[in-house]
């Protein structure tokens, strides 16, 4: 299972860093994709340096995207096209795609949602177009994973640990990293 996480200028820092470093520590392998340039600066101003940049990444090398939110770094995500095409080919194919905070109107902009539930960060949901809104930190319906803000980072990351590497290897995540919400 290869992931990719991309990273627009404006992401919402808790969600990305949580979310690489949660499904790295599950022995994931996942990848963080820059849209322009590998620095990219996130909405509170930390700069992160991605891994690689998406435009060098091929779709059909991935199972699973996960997308941070922030702001502006959802509109961003929104607005390219590569992003689009990434979530339309891994959902085409079975894989997974998820998406926290704002990050979920990415996902209605890619027109996967229709009758699917979803959360988001409130105030969002008019664009998560065709979902059924469901008021849960985590929403999990078939292969799309959604939840609602930097707060859920780290249960809508184990939630992904435990869809793609087993309940066993979430369970052992969330004693060692002491996680006693979820």
């Amino acid at each position: 299972m290869k992931i990719i996480v991309p990273l627009a200028p404006g992401f919402e820092e808790i969600e990305a860093i949580t979310i690489i470093d949660v499904l790295r520590r599950a022995n994931l392998d996942v990848q963080s994709a820059a849209l322009s340039d590998t620095l990219v600066t996130g909405s509170h101003g930390i700069v992160v340096k991605a891994d690689t940049l998406l435009h060098k990444c091929n779709p059909v090398d991935y199972n699973c995207i996960a997308l941070p939110g922030g702001m502006p770094g959802s509109e961003n995500l929104k607005h390219n096209d590569d992003v689009i095409k990434f979530i339309k080919h891994i959902y085409s194919k079975g894989g997974f795609v998820a998406a926290v905070c704002a990050a979920p109107i990415v996902l209605g902009a890619s027109e996967i949602l229709y009758g699917k539930k979803a959360t988001c960060f409130p105030g969002f949901e008019h664009e998560l177009t065709g979902a059924t809104i469901v008021n849960e930190p985590v929403v999990v319906d078939g292969t799309i994973i959604t939840a609602k803000g930097p707060g859920c980072a780290i249960p809508f990351a184990l939630t992904l640990v435990g869809l793609i590497a087993g309940k066993e290897v979430q369970n052992t995540l969330k004693n060692t990293m002491q996680v006693y919400w979820m």
